[in-house]
């Protein structure tokens, strides 16, 4: 459970900055768990995947916004705010089964911590 919400608070934290303080906490959640619970240790990867996911559609937006000058605000806004809200969502339901004791596993996520 903390892996996901490590994410969402550093996410909240560094939003400024880039907002790519929602990959730390499950990065550390992971590397310091991995060999001694392995439960911890596949939802803290889970987090991982899914944050670096969200991290670079946000990149993908933001260079899609720079290339047309700041007219594709227009869409690109939108879209970020749509990923935002479904990435909240989603995050909100991985802690609540990791709290239950259930593996979530985060739809259209690229695995690449494996």
């Amino acid at each position: 459970m903390f892996a996901h919400l490590s994410a969402l608070a550093g996410g909240l934290l560094t939003g400024a900055v880039g907002g790519w303080g929602c990959i730390i906490g499950p990065l550390v959640i992971w590397l310091v768990k991995k060999d001694t619970m392995p439960f911890v240790a596949d939802q803290a990867k889970e987090a991982l995947n899914f944050n670096i996911t969200v991290g670079a559609i946000f990149l993908v937006l933001w260079i899609l916004t720079f290339v047309t000058l700041g007219i594709g605000i227009i869409i690109t806004g939108p879209l970020m705010l749509i990923v935002g809200v479904a990435a909240l969502v989603l995050i909100i339901m991985a802690s609540i089964r990791a709290n239950e004791g259930k593996a979530y596993r985060y739809p259209m996520t690229i695995r690449l911590v494996k």
